[in-house]
């Protein structure tokens, strides 16, 4: 079976929200469907999944700022990990945004998510200590 890392269509989302929601990413405050739109008008190309066999297995969502890569939304098919498939659509996030100029990608882990610090350090990711801080302009 060969998996596909491409941009994301819009016949895709029912899928990309199921597998966000298997994997544990949505969240009461976030409408998955207002985030997926509201890519669509910002950088969409670096919205990606992976597909193998019509099947999406995957997801990241990437942008850049012009001073900082970000990730989000980085999911696998919870069946499918450990097969490289995360590592993969990170690989293709970070050539997307170097292609673009991008010195540095961020991402965030929410408290809890305890397997995943160490998936991404051995991607080359370095905790580092910052307070993060938000304010909503649009409650969805």
């Amino acid at each position: 079976m060969t998996t596909e890392i491409r941009p994301f269509h819009v016949a895709d989302t029912e899928s990309v929200v199921g597998l966000w929601q298997a994997a544990g990413l949505t969240r009461p405050w976030n409408n998955p469907y207002q985030d997926i739109n509201r890519k669509l008008t910002v950088q969409p190309e670096l919205f990606l999944v992976a597909e193998e066999d019509g099947e999406l297995v995957g997801t990241v969502m990437a942008g850049y700022d012009g001073h900082r890569g970000w990730l989000y939304y980085l999911a696998s098919d919870p069946h499918r990990r450990g097969e490289g498939i995360g590592a993969r659509l990170v690989h293709e996030a970070e050539d997307r945004l170097l292609a673009m100029g991008c010195p540095k990608v961020q991402l965030m882990v929410r408290p809890g998510n305890d397997d995943v610090p160490g998936f991404y350090q051995a991607l080359g990711y370095e905790p580092f200590e910052v307070w993060a801080t938000g304010k909503r302009l649009i409650a969805d």
